[in-house]
């Protein structure tokens, strides 16, 4: 039996940007969440006393600003080596051949596959083959699986690769493949890097991103961690178990407020929402990006009186402990709730306004002069946000999402008007 880790994307030492604009940042916490989760993964590998560990590229960020970045990694190799657990890498785009300028030696238990050409290194001890390349260059446009080695018969043949597939949202195009290509090796397993979100693209045979060990914005929400793999003595995958290691959580809730007049009820739908993500997340940090959405009347509230709410939300976190979660952003996609025909009778400026809405061209790439001139009265922020709305896609969304953020800046509140 054969048993061993697939990580990837550890991203030692990213930095988080913006901490310092946001009060009350736990940033300690935050700026040291990549070496936690990474020391986690390490401890899991001495706890379940695997035979090896596999990391798919992007152990780190980018270059090095300095050695710590690299005598933190080494530490932990040094502990795996106390343990006799061998190690193998390679280099993804943020940490290939041409990025990182600083070097240190390494324990005799890691190996860093060559980003020349494919190698295929035999596990000592085990009927296993590794097969790998690292990225020598950050950019890499080609397959690189068009020269990975066909299976070593008689043996369990493991794939080790940093890609993109065919392409995944908000990640960039890296060796790009297709699962066709990868099936056509004959590998018992892919270990695949790159993406942040943990996947298990197919179990015949297995093709898996681990994701990143430790999500690091609100984009990279939901459990982060690695795979322990588990091979039986007929050379088949038996087991694929998920472990997580982040200590930080981060989360999206959304508290649909559809008809909620009353402050204190959406108040406490947020903290419901909140205790709910907090049992969750299992006594790590919650870092919470909180969205309103829904047609409500309190909609104008939410717009001009965001500081206060923002000082509401955070007392309904302190009601849950001290340093249980932390609030990166309030985001209000919310709608509100009037009557059309009311507002267009209650005076000429209003009727005006609606009137040029309504007969006004929705044309991507083309905002009508005169909608231009209406969000003059907006916020720089606010309407920066619109024009980017409109400028994308427009459609009759954009057109009544226009309409809500002008009638709020004449003064209409989120009720029936007044």
């Amino acid at each position: 039996m054969i048993r061993f880790i697939h990580a990837a994307d550890a991203h030692i030492d990213s930095p988080l940007k913006g901490l310092e604009m946001h009060d009350g940042a736990p940033v300690d916490v935050l700026r040291g969440a990549t070496r936690r989760a990474f020391e986690n993964l390490i401890q899991l590998a001495i706890d379940e006393n695997i035979d090896f560990l596999v990391i798919a590229g992007d152990l780190y960020d980018g270059d090095w600003k300095d050695y710590s970045s690299g005598l933190f990694f080494r530490r932990q190799m040094a502990c795996l080596c106390d343990k006799g657990i061998p190690v193998y890498l390679i280099a993804g785009n943020h940490d290939a051949a041409s990025v990182i300028s600083r070097k240190l030696s390494l324990p005799k238990n890691v190996h860093v596959f060559s980003t020349r050409l494919t190698e295929s290194r035999e596990v000592a001890g085990h009927p296993m083959v590794i097969h790998g390349r690292g990225f020598s260059n950050r950019a890499v446009p080609e397959n690189l699986v068009l020269d990975y080695p066909a299976a070593v018969p008689g043996k369990f043949n493991m794939g080790l690769l940093h890609t993109s597939l065919t392409g995944r949202p908000g990640h960039d195009t890296y060796a790009p493949c297709s699962e066709t290509d990868l099936r056509q090796k004959g590998y018992g397993y892919w270990a695949l890097g790159h993406i942040h979100q943990p996947e298990v693209i197919s179990r015949d045979p297995w093709i898996v991103f681990a994701g990143n060990c430790q999500g690091r914005d609100a984009r990279e929400a939901g459990p982060h961690g690695c795979w322990l793999v588990t091979v039986n003595d007929s050379l088949d995958v038996e087991r694929v178990d998920w472990h997580d290691l982040d200590v930080v959580r981060w989360r999206v809730l959304e508290i649909d407020l559809a008809g909620v007049a009353e402050e204190s009820e959406a108040l406490d739908r947020a903290a419901q929402s909140m205790t709910h993500a907090v049992s969750e997340a299992e006594g790590r940090l919650l870092a919470a990006r909180i969205v309103f959405t829904g047609a409500t009347p309190l909609h104008g509230s939410l717009h001009r009186d965001s500081h206060r709410w923002r000082a509401e939300l955070l007392a309904r976190s302190q009601d849950l402990g001290q340093d249980v979660v932390w609030i990166e952003q309030i985001k209000v996609s919310t709608s509100p709730v009037y009557d059309l025909a009311q507002l267009a009778e209650r005076d000429a400026l209003t009727g005006i306004v609606l009137e040029t809405l309504e007969h006004a061209s929705i044309e991507p790439g083309n905002l009508p002069e005169e909608i231009k001139e209406m969000l003059g009265v907006l916020p720089g922020e606010i309407r920066s946000e619109v024009e980017s709305d409109w400028m994308g896609e427009g459609s009759l969304a954009v057109r009544e999402e226009v309409r809500a953020i002008i009638l709020d800046a004449l003064g209409t509140k989120g009720g029936q008007g007044t």
